[in-house]
């Protein structure tokens, strides 16, 4: 998928990201979001209302997954770039909580984005905040 792009200031872009939704096959909310520079994590919530949504769901049932949107300014414009875990984002500042909110649809990034948090915590400017 390429970059969207609007009139939304970048607060008003991560607030549109972040609101419910309401198709006539699925209901969508985010349950959880963070920013993290110009990359707004999110865990979202897909619901069916009719078969078809998703290979896994009947009508009424419910899959999450991880989203990645990167954010960019461009000619004054504020876009989004979205992207879910089964592409294997190249970014790994996705929250180590969201993990445990959807079903592994990629092992290898999640792995990286274990490994990206291990690196963090071993880093001498993080050792020198926890021993300060």
């Amino acid at each position: 998928m390429g970059w969207l792009y609007s009139s939304y200031s970048r607060s008003e872009l991560i607030h549109d990201r972040i609101q419910p939704e309401e198709h006539p096959q699925a209901s969508i909310r985010v349950i959880a979001h963070t920013l993290r520079g110009n990359v707004l994590w999110s865990v979202v919530e897909v619901t069916a209302k009719v078969e078809g949504v998703h290979k896994d769901l009947a009508p009424g049932e419910s899959i999450r997954y991880i989203r990645c949107d990167l954010l960019q300014r461009s000619g004054g414009q504020w876009g989004y770039k979205g992207m879910d875990e089964s592409v294997h984002p190249y970014y790994y500042t996705c929250p180590l909580s969201y993990l445990d909110m959807a079903p592994v649809q990629s092992s290898e990034w999640r792995e990286s984005v274990r490994a990206y948090h291990a690196r963090r915590c071993t880093s001498p400017a993080a050792t020198a905040a926890l021993t300060a």
